[in-house]
């Protein structure tokens, strides 16, 4: 082999090693289990429905899709679609969706954000987290909007242990 040809695949090797040809390797993220969206669901619905409401409670993972789907028997139909669009929010947004509404509201700039698909900016989402990393969000619908959010919240505390 040539001089050229062993000092070229020398320096191919060493960017590769060196990290400079970014895009190449494996990605490490922390995901939920079915099993803990599932029980942060059951535990949102009984939050709300130790205080007399029948409610929906939707999970989604970290790319904001739908793990889980609970709607109390006695709960309308319609909630079922609005919790999992307050989990959507929350996680897309990492906030509450009661801050994405008050931080929407009246804002030009930011009322925008209302209208992309699947966005609902009612109280009652929450993003789940593990540190600053936000791994999904759950939505509570069925009840007030700080109620819900409150049971949302009581979902996530059933796990938070689990969080860390």
């Amino acid at each position: 082999m040539s001089y050229a040809w062993k000092a070229a695949a020398g320096l191919g090797t060493a960017l590769i090693l060196s990290g400079e040809l970014s895009g190449q390797g494996l990605v490490v993220q922390k995901n939920l289990s079915l099993a803990m969206a599932k029980t942060i669901a059951e535990a949102t619905i009984a939050e709300c429905k130790s205080k007399g409401y029948n409610t929906s409670a939707a999970v989604v993972d970290r790319a904001g899709q739908v793990l889980v789907i609970l709607r109390d028997e006695q709960a309308t139909a319609q909630t079922a679609e609005m919790a999992r669009r307050k989990a959507y929010t929350a996680r897309m947004f990492r906030i509450t969706t009661n801050e994405f509404q008050k931080r929407t509201l009246g804002d030009p700039t930011r009322e925008a954000q209302r209208d992309i698909a699947d966005v609902l900016a009612l109280g009652g989402g929450v993003p789940i987290q593990v540190g600053n990393d936000t791994v999904g969000g759950v939505g509570s619908s069925g009840s007030s909007q700080e109620g819900d959010e409150a049971c949302a919240k009581a979902g996530i505390a059933m796990v938070a242990d689990l969080l860390k």
